[in-house]
């Protein structure tokens, strides 16, 4: 056996979930060494982003980190609301009820201030053990001896071993995935999400949302906007800037051919948010994550052996309709984690930590949050093409337009429930043609025009920090058959686009033309939609290298 550098415990990225757990790990006296792949806690993450803090929930992040919302989010959000659009008609529905359900408290926050923030006090906790956070390292694998993991690999540093393995290095975990706990086989199990950061000034922000200063505000989009592709936008309002993105299923834009850019800037330079922009818009930010849907891919049994997957990387984010949550449920696993480790400790049983968490993660009422039996019980029948077509025909119908003009204050109820949220079916149906018959029948018409211009894709990418590498992504097959649908669904490439990371081209070969895609990973944000996509093998950039976030 190699004498590698031991630790009783390793947590691999410093987001909310891995700061969680390193923290409460290091308080209890367990030496704790943090490896994060960012050159700063946060570089590498992208959130919408709403930190809750829920009542239910045995952690929350204000309690972990004190003085967090005071000295590291961005505003308290207090209002809620959803916009049905159709057209420029809109019906806004207050979603303040559900906004408010099991809620403590609300923040939104940007990640890499809030990150680095965490990862100062993470540090601090983790060093008086012996350990400590350590930046620009990319962890890429699990050490084994004799079939059984003992450790993890980098690219940066000797192999380290270690008791336990907290894995909360994201939705990309490469942790997770050589453990065989994830893949990336199913569009349909994910989200891809796209946002920009808008700069405005806080006086601005008041006035233009009605809010004081301690306020903010919360706002989704809805309906025909976004060309039939399953999902909606969000608005969040910061302390000096707005965060504006979309969140799709990623099986509807990859069969739909939708180029995310395009779609985000429909949200954009839609007459509803001039009132806001008021003609001003300066992009201060782009960016794209990948989000899984935790009804599909939480996983049931989150371990194995010493590794314990926390946040995305164990696919623990909560998005049923309105409802979005993830950072939350990261904290809560990060210190169900922590506690199981050192109950298994006491016991002289490291390896039992991992049963113990999962025990934890269903005691504590995660699980059922994040795959709700509802929605297990009804969605055969609810996203069937019968079902969804007999709904379809309803809603056009006469009937269907007496129905919501006799009922649009129930519709309002309906979507403060998180009892049926719980059980919404993935379909156009309800992503798509409810809120655009809801707008059409209810809402009023915008009058404003949209006066902004949102910037170019190749102006957005070239915006972004990167610190180059060796390319990190290997396209295995470059026909455009099997991977020719990342050209539009990447959020950097676009179809005739030649500054992205997927590129069509037109070969020919003994007369012969055919269709191929290459590949350039210069501009690539890391997000993974390749990866599920196209035919590719892909990992991250090398410890601080690729994309760097100033925002997220």
């Amino acid at each position: 056996m190699t004498d590698y550098e031991h630790y009783e415990a390793v947590v691999v990225g410093c987001g909310p979930g891995g700061a969680t757990a390193a923290k409460t790990l290091a308080e209890q006296g367990v030496e704790t060494l943090v490896l994060e792949r960012g050159t700063d806690a946060g570089a590498k993450n992208v959130s919408g982003g709403l930190l809750y803090g829920e009542q239910s929930a045995p952690y929350t992040f204000d309690d972990v980190f004190p003085g967090v919302r005071a000295e590291a989010t961005e505003r308290p959000v207090d209002d809620h609301y959803i916009h049905n659009i159709a057209g420029d008609t809109v019906k806004t529905f207050d979603l303040g009820k559900l906004h408010h359900h099991d809620t403590e408290w609300c923040d939104s926050v940007l990640r890499r201030t809030m990150d680095s923030w965490v990862a100062e006090r993470v540090h601090e906790a983790t060093r008086e053990t012996g350990g400590g956070v350590l930046t620009d390292v990319h962890v890429n694998g699990l050490l084994r001896e004799g079939g059984q993991i003992v450790g993890v690999t980098s690219e940066e540093l000797d192999p380290i071993r270690a008791d336990v393995i907290v894995a909360a290095d994201g939705v990309n975990s490469e942790l997770a995935r050589d453990a065989g706990l994830m893949d990336w086989e199913e569009p349909e199990e994910w989200f891809q999400g796209v946002k920009a950061v808008v700069e405005m000034h806080p006086e601005t922000i008041n006035e233009r949302f009605g809010l004081e200063e301690d306020e903010g505000d919360a706002h989704l989009f809805s309906g025909d906007l976004f060309d039939g592709v399953r999902g909606g936008g969000f608005l969040y309002t910061n302390e000096s800037s707005l965060s504006i993105g979309t969140v799709f299923h990623l099986d509807s834009i990859a069969d739909s051919g939708a180029e995310p850019h395009e779609l985000l800037d429909s949200l954009l330079t839609h007459p509803l948010l001039e009132q806001w922009f008021d003609g001003e818009y300066h992009e201060r930010e782009y960016s794209a994550k990948l989000v899984p849907d935790s009804k599909k891919v939480a996983h049931p049994s989150p371990h194995r052996g010493r590794l314990l997957l926390v946040g995305d990387a164990a696919g623990q984010m909560q998005a049923q309709g309105p409802v979005i949550k993830g950072m939350n449920h990261a904290v809560t696993a990060g210190g169900l984690a922590a506690e199981a480790i050192m109950e298994a400790k006491a016991r002289g049983n490291p390896r039992s930590a991992g049963d113990l968490y999962e025990q934890k993660l269903y005691d504590e009422g995660v699980m059922a949050k994040l795959r709700p039996r509802r929605y297990r019980a009804t969605h055969a029948l609810s996203e069937s093409d019968l079902v969804t077509g007999v709904g379809s025909r309803l809603l056009d119908s006469p009937v269907g337009t007496a129905g919501l003009k006799l009922f649009g204050g129930l519709l309002e109820r309906a979507y403060n429930s998180p009892y049926l949220l719980g059980m919404i079916p993935d379909t156009r149906l309800t992503y798509v043609d409810v809120p655009t018959r809801i707008g059409e029948v209810l809402g009023t018409r915008v009058v404003d025009e949209s006066e902004i211009d949102p910037p170019e894709l190749d102006d957005r990418i070239g915006d972004l920090t990167y610190d180059v590498d060796d390319p990190h992504i290997e396209l295995l097959d470059d026909s455009f058959e099997a991977s020719g649908t990342a050209v539009t669904a990447c959020p950097v490439s676009a179809s005739g686009f030649g500054g992205g990371c997927y590129r069509e081209e037109t070969v020919t070969t003994n007369g012969t033309e055919e269709k191929k895609v290459s590949l350039d990973t210069q501009p690539c944000v890391e997000c993974g939609t390749c990866a599920v996509v196209a035919d590719t093998k892909w990992e991250h950039p090398g410890g601080g290298k690729g994309v760097e976030f100033e925002d997220g």
